[in-house]
């Protein structure tokens, strides 16, 4: 069925293909410099339990993150990749603990596929490099769903313990999502089996004591840093109770109206998103769910002991819940792409391994290789047409390409064919856009570019402010250091250095007619790539230009 050896494989190549972007790919502003930078601050200060960003009160995210981050940068030194290595391993975790958890309903085959298909689905590969807090989370829920169903089997405390932990330790990371999603997956799993004892078990309370008592160290620091000083403003919003804050308004406030971020809160965002956040195998996820469902129908919502439906039963209450936030974002829904992965995993048993679905075999691995084919194409592309990179990067796309088309028509190929095909595209594609796309783009954003410059020339970090310009966090990040901000020219003297807008230097210069240009370079929100600004004739007049100036 499926070797070891095949197994492994992928599972290894996957990891080599995170380390490459974790090494290769410079921070994005947003979140994960911003993240990143207020792990360092943290680090810096030794301030662990009251949270800071550039000096000002933080409480958007709960601090496991830094926490874990800042001690990383502790031990390797101020790095983006020493930034990411808690994240990482978290991520390897998360796929250890899927294939854990299929393990316990399913045979070997199918929990090697959950672990292979989450492994290398394309959220991972982003997640990675680009680290905010869903990839930690993602490894604790994962970790705690595996423990959990481990109690429900044999009742060994050890499970249920480090269950409730990661639990805990979930919150701590991103709120009360990561308790929601256990409880969303095994509750319509016992309903459904019949299983009633299961939802009222004592050692529940157990282990809520054990989430409060793993909870204090945060709680401590959000009373001392906000409800002992009500009032404070953080991010824009007055808080008045840092507990009330995290515990409710962050999370429910969503749906209540309390939290007034209003952003992209339509049913089907999520899974849109999905369409890129879960390739290669989103095709094969959908039908897998489809026929989930049909098959409980069939059994008359009724499932035999043995059988499962926390799986899709979680994805699908967690998504609808997600789905109704008034503000929501792309990997809002990663949490339970461990969930995802057990149910596609079970669909590729059926439709390879199995003679079950053998219509849909052959229509399905047509789709797919056709997808495949046009993803080494636009990386081909990507490769040759938008920057000058070294001329064997494209043509080194091109065989791969050609090596497609060779496994494609093999006749040594153990695997069913459509399965080595999407390994081989989704990591080769993400290895091409770790090493010659994404570092060319990040080469446009302000922050990291600066901080080069001024580490280059030997800058007097302290000389330098900033002025007119939103400058992102990895400014702060990779310069090591905190920026002040001024905001008229009046603040500012001839000692000064000034980070602003290439446009205002006619104002300055009215002020300061000796000022000098020490550097030049781009602004662009790298995030929101467009056409124009792939397109080399085109890309000047996109990029907005910032300066470096010696008042």
């Amino acid at each position: 069925m499926i070797s070891n050896r095949s197994f492994y494989t992928v599972i290894g190549l996957c990891i080599v293909t995170y380390l490459v972007g974790m090494v290769m790919i410079p921070l994005m502003d947003i979140d994960a410099s911003q993240y990143a930078s207020i792990s360092r601050e943290m680090m810096e200060n030794r301030s662990y339990l009251q949270v800071f960003d550039l000096g000002m009160d933080y409480i958007d995210k709960p601090p496991m993150l830094f926490w874990l981050s800042s001690l990383s940068m502790r031990v390797f030194g101020v790095h983006d990749w020493a930034y990411r290595i808690p994240s990482f391993l978290f991520a390897l975790l998360a796929v250890y603990a899927t294939y854990r958890l299929a393990l316990l309903f399913y045979r070997r085959e199918i929990a090697q596929l959950s672990a292979m298909v989450l492994a290398s689905c394309q959220a991972l590969f982003l997640i990675t490099h680009d680290v905010r807090c869903d990839t930690m989370l993602l490894g604790w829920v994962a970790l705690s769903l595996w423990q959990m169903a481990a109690w429900y089997q044999t009742n060994k405390w050890k499970h249920f313990c480090i269950a409730f932990i990661a639990i805990a330790c979930g919150m701590m990371t991103k709120g009360p999502i990561a308790l929601m999603v256990p409880a969303f997956a095994f509750v319509p799993h016992f309903v459904l089996r019949r299983e009633w004892k299961q939802l009222f078990r004592w050692e529940y309370i157990a282990g809520l004591a054990i989430i409060a008592v793993m909870l204090l160290p945060m709680s401590i620091g959000l009373y001392q840093q906000f409800d002992l000083h009500p009032g404070k403003i953080a991010s824009g919003v007055k808080i008045d109770s840092g507990l009330r804050f995290y515990y409710w308004t962050q999370s429910f406030g969503r749906y209540t109206g309390e939290n007034t971020y209003n952003e992209l809160n339509y049913f089907t965002f999520l899974l849109e998103n999905m369409l890129w956040s879960f390739l290669p195998w989103i095709v094969f996820f959908l039908l897998g769910l489809v026929f989930a469902v049909r098959e409980l129908v069939l059994k008359k919502f009724k499932l035999n002991a043995g059988e499962e439906w926390f799986s899709a039963g979680g994805f699908i209450i967690t998504y609808c819940i997600l789905a109704r936030s008034q503000a929501q974002l792309p990997h809002y829904i990663f949490v339970v792409f461990p969930l995802a992965a057990i149910i596609t995993a079970k669909f590729l048993f059926r439709l390879f391994f199995t003679g079950e679905l053998a219509a849909w075999k052959k229509p399905l691995s047509v789709f797919h290789t056709v997808v495949f084919a046009l993803l080494w194409l636009v990386c081909i592309f990507l490769m040759a047409w938008p920057f000058k990179v070294p001329v064997f990067v494209p043509v080194l796309a091109a065989l791969c390409l050609v090596a497609f088309f060779v496994i494609l028509f093999s006749k040594n190929i153990v695997l069913p064919k459509i399965l080595p095909l999407a390994f081989f595209t989704v990591i080769g594609v993400n290895v091409f856009l770790g090493t010659g796309f994404y570092p060319n783009v990040l080469k446009y954003q302000l922050g990291n570019d600066a901080a080069a410059f001024m580490k280059q020339r030997s800058i007097e970090k302290e000389r330098v402010k900033i002025y007119g310009i939103y400058e992102g966090r990895a400014l702060h990040f990779y310069a090591q250091h905190i920026f002040p901000k001024v905001y008229s020219r009046e603040e500012l003297g001839p000692a000064d250095m000034v980070i602003t807008l290439k446009d205002s230097l006619p104002s300055l210069r009215t002020s300061f007619p000796t000022l000098k240009v020490l550097h030049e370079g781009g602004n662009f929100g790298v995030t929101s790539l467009s056409l124009p600004f792939l397109d080399p004739a085109k890309r000047d007049a996109e990029v907005p230009k910032y300066v470096l100036l010696e008042l």
